[in-house]
């Protein structure tokens, strides 16, 4: 088995040497005074999204779901209001896998989420640092949600989409770009969520942040999707150039082992250097079939060309046998943790099972993939393996996609999962304006090359320049009027328990 790329490792300095007037609590963190703001009004709105191919990934295959859009207001200490959006996919059986659950009631789920995460935040009426708002309202979030029947994953889902928007309404109050802001941490991030960090490591880490200017894209195939001839892997129309490729897996070793050595033979034709992640979903009974798998590709030599370009495997086993779980031996070959990351202590005890990297999504939480890259810093200064990857669900072209390109760029992930640009047609159902106005405010990351304004991919990558702009990473707000209000939840989710 090959070891992992050392492009794919967070690019961070190691944590510097600090005397003891820089010890945490000690003048607020070098003097730094964060920007506080006081919440004025959070609305959610949606928007249908089509795909343009079936996505199957686990158990679940989609053809389309609804796209969130969150806009805030907001009255920042001096400087006056402001208004800042993000958006997100609302995904079904992803954050909530529950096999007696529809499709829908999981996006209901979701939906719950948000609307229990406004009712806390807005009820902090005080001003408040971008950072305390999620701190002060994360607890009673998972709590809140717990007692509806909401699992952690999907009940961080509200605060991560709401963080996202305020942080987005305060960087343009202030005029200041997501990468300027974020390492002169203007949203105020301790490490009050997190006790094995110090605050100073979290301080240092933003400060030494250089943002990468380009991420390459990594293309994933999913389990309907086609393999050989047009259309499959080796399709310079559907690969877009990739160097890298996320290729799911159902969960039986066998069928598993024969589709890899197909992918295999298609990446052994491309003539160019790649690299391959297998994603799970969850789909691994256990460890004894995980093994299975992992003793195929060691010693198989029809699946030669997967082991020697794999890099790690994604989240292999159910969340909660993860949890009981250590990976023994098996940590050798490198794992990450994606669904079991639903809590601050995640990565923390997932390292002590064996798994040496955790992914960064920011419909998880900003702030959670900024602790855990700090982690991962600290953790590696020695020389140890450990790392932050970039994974996708699904970020469509605009505000998606770019916020979460920024904060993979911010924190050192050289690659990245995309999926949007090749399972929804360019910006989809989006308004023809308002793609244009992406376009024009972002050159550099769309295009049109005849069949609509799609993502822009250089040489297998994403740029990343035009996202150094004032707000986080995008100069160009949704059309509000062509949204529609946030659906209201069709099943109380307490009913389902």
């Amino acid at each position: 088995m090959a070891g992992l790329d050392p492009a794919i490792h967070v690019l961070l300095r190691a944590t510097k040497n600090v005397d003891a007037r820089d010890k945490p609590g000690h003048d607020d963190l070098h003097r730094t005074r964060f920007v506080r703001l006081k919440l004025r009004d959070i609305a959610f709105f949606e928007r249908p999204v089509q795909f343009a191919r079936p996505f199957r990934f686990g158990a679940i295959t989609i053809n389309a779901t609804p796209q969130l859009f969150v806009r805030v207001e907001i009255e920042v200490e001096g400087r006056g209001a402001a208004v800042g959006a993000s958006a997100e996919l609302l995904v079904p059986k992803w954050f909530d896998k529950r096999p007696e659950l529809s499709p829908a009631q999981t996006v209901d789920g979701l939906r719950r989420s948000l609307e229990i995460a406004r009712g806390l935040y807005l009820a902090r009426t005080g001003f408040l640092t971008a950072f305390d708002l999620h701190a002060d309202c994360i607890g009673a979030q998972i709590a809140t949600c717990a007692k509806k029947n909401i699992p952690a994953l999907a009940a961080a889902y509200g605060p991560a989409e709401i963080d996202k928007a305020i942080l987005d309404a305060l960087l343009r109050a202030t005029e200041t770009s997501f990468f300027d802001g974020m390492a002169a941490n203007i949203a105020g991030i301790d490490a009050r969520l997190s006790p094995d960090l110090q605050g100073v490591d979290i301080a240092t880490f933003l400060a030494s942040r250089t943002p990468l200017p380009r991420v390459a894209i990594r293309h994933t195939v999913g389990l309907d999707d086609v393999i050989e001839g047009e259309g499959g892997v080796a399709d310079a129309r559907e690969n877009a150039g990739a160097r890298y490729f996320k290729l799911k897996l159902s969960g039986d070793p066998a069928s598993d082992a024969a589709r890899l050595s197909r992918i295999g033979r298609e990446l052994d034709t491309l003539g160019r250097i790649t690299r391959v992640t297998l994603d799970a979903n969850e789909q691994y009974a256990d460890l004894a079939v995980l093994q299975m798998l992992m003793d195929r590709l060691d010693h198989d030599p029809a699946l030669r060309p997967i082991a020697s370009r794999l890099l790690y495997v994604e989240q292999p086993m159910p969340r909660d046998i993860t949890r009981q779980s250590p990976l023994g031996s098996l940590a050798a070959h490198g794992f990450i943790v994606d669904e079991a990351d639903d809590s601050y202590d995640a990565f923390p005890l997932a390292r002590a099972l064996g798994y040496c990297g955790i992914s960064s999504k920011s419909c998880k939480g900003l702030y959670k993939s900024i602790v855990n890259a700090t982690r991962a810093a600290k953790w590696g200064a020695g020389g140890a393996r450990f790392f932050v990857t970039g994974e996708d669900l699904t970020c469509q072209a605009g505000l998606a996609v770019q916020q979460d390109l920024a904060l993979g760029a911010f924190i050192g992930t050289t690659h990245a999962e995309r999926n949007g640009h090749h399972y929804v047609d360019g910006f989809g159902d989006t308004p023809v304006t308002e793609a244009q106005a992406f376009a024009a405010a972002h050159p550099d990351l769309y295009a049109d090359a005849g069949q609509g304004i799609r993502l822009s991919i250089h040489d297998g990558d994403l740029l990343t320049g035009s996202l150094n702009t004032v707000g986080f990473a995008t100069a160009v707000h949704p059309d509000w009027s062509a949204l529609r209000p946030l659906e209201q939840p069709t099943l109380p989710r307490e009913q389902l328990a």
